[in-house]
């Protein structure tokens, strides 16, 4: 199972936004700290905004912040969000039914549970999990708050 970039990339500005707290935080800037394309960050941002998780600033001193406190952001509600085909085999969705034993089959089965159970232990963790200090995500990141403009 993988994630795409899209999620990745939420879960990186979530990081990067409530790291920079209280300030704003630029797409400009997270896309230069964590090396990503700029324009698939402000097509992550304006998903976010969408559903509530960051507010968007326009303007000379626009980016974004985060409209959620960090304890309030629950990382598998994300993925949900971001992940809107988290099928993990072709043949999950009904429509896709020309599989011989698609009927009695319980491969399909199995595999939803895992994805409900995945999704389950994601939302375990919450964004205010991630940005305590030497959390194992920060350190596999190589994230440091210190490479955005303003923090030191």
């Amino acid at each position: 199972m993988r994630l795409s970039q899209h999620s990745d990339f939420a879960f990186r500005l979530l990081i990067a936004a409530a790291l920079k707290e209280p300030e704003v935080a630029t797409v400009g800037e997270v896309a230069g700290a964590f090396d990503l394309s700029a324009t698939h960050l402000q097509k992550v941002a304006q998903t976010l905004a969408a559903h509530g998780y960051v507010q968007t600033l326009r303007g000379r001193a626009g980016g974004v912040r985060l409209a959620r406190r960090p304890h309030a952001i629950r990382l598998g509600d994300v993925a949900s969000l971001t992940e809107p085909d988290f099928q993990i085999a072709p043949c999950m969705p009904p429509a896709e039914t020309r599989c011989p034993i698609y009927e009695p089959c319980v491969l399909r089965g199995a595999l939803s549970r895992a994805a409900d159970a995945f999704i389950a232990e994601l939302n375990r963790w919450t964004l205010a999990d991630l940005i305590r200090p030497k959390k194992p995500l920060l350190t596999a990141l190589s994230f440091d708050a210190r490479q955005l403009p303003g923090q030191r």
